[in-house]
């Protein structure tokens, strides 16, 4: 009897979850956000607008927190990276920024929607790096993508549990060393 080098896709919807694989994940968790960004450019209530705004703040954080603590340092070393992780990394930290804008603000007009839509392209655009260029890469690699996604899921579990422990400041990494004047 051959046997089969692709591994089988879990029967149900039971099995996936128990069976995460990371890219699997951080791609749902894009898509998400996309029809965020998707919903708010269609809506027209500032009370609405709000609501998702804060939906997109929260995932926006607990994705590039999954992402920084488990997911790039594993991509990092399995590479031996010194370009894709780093860059990634610094557009979180722009990310953050954009998020420290708008979270828990009331959409109050155009400047304020033209927040969004620059945070949205700025995300578009991180997104696609990620799916063109680390991801494919990571899958290349001997990482377990199995375990990572199993300790992304439980992280995302934790932090959607206490939101209030999502990290808000830009990643140490992400932080140019200050120099000092002369």
């Amino acid at each position: 009897m051959a046997t089969s080098k692709t591994p089988k896709k879990p029967a149900t919807k039971r099995a996936a979850a128990r069976k995460p694989d990371a890219i699997a994940l951080l791609k749902e968790d894009h898509q998400k956000v996309s029809a965020l960004f998707e919903q708010y450019g269609k809506s027209r209530s500032a009370s609405k607008k709000q609501s998702i705004v804060a939906d997109i703040c929260r995932e926006l954080g607990i994705h590039a927190t999954v992402e920084e603590e488990i997911f790039y340092p594993a991509v990092k070393a399995a590479l031996k990276d010194k370009e894709l992780v780093p860059e990634a990394t610094v557009e979180h930290a722009t990310i953050k920024e954009f998020i420290a804008k708008v979270d828990g603000k009331v959409p109050d007009g155009e400047m304020f929607d033209a927040h969004i839509q620059v945070m949205g392209e700025y995300v578009k655009h991180h997104v696609k790096e990620e799916q063109t260029e680390m991801f494919p890469k990571a899958r290349k690699t001997k990482l377990d993508m199995l375990e990572l996604g199993q300790r992304i899921l439980d992280r995302k579990q934790e932090l959607m549990a206490d939101p209030e422990s999502i990290p808000k400041e830009p990643s140490a990494l992400a932080k140019l060393p200050e120099h000092e004047s002369v």
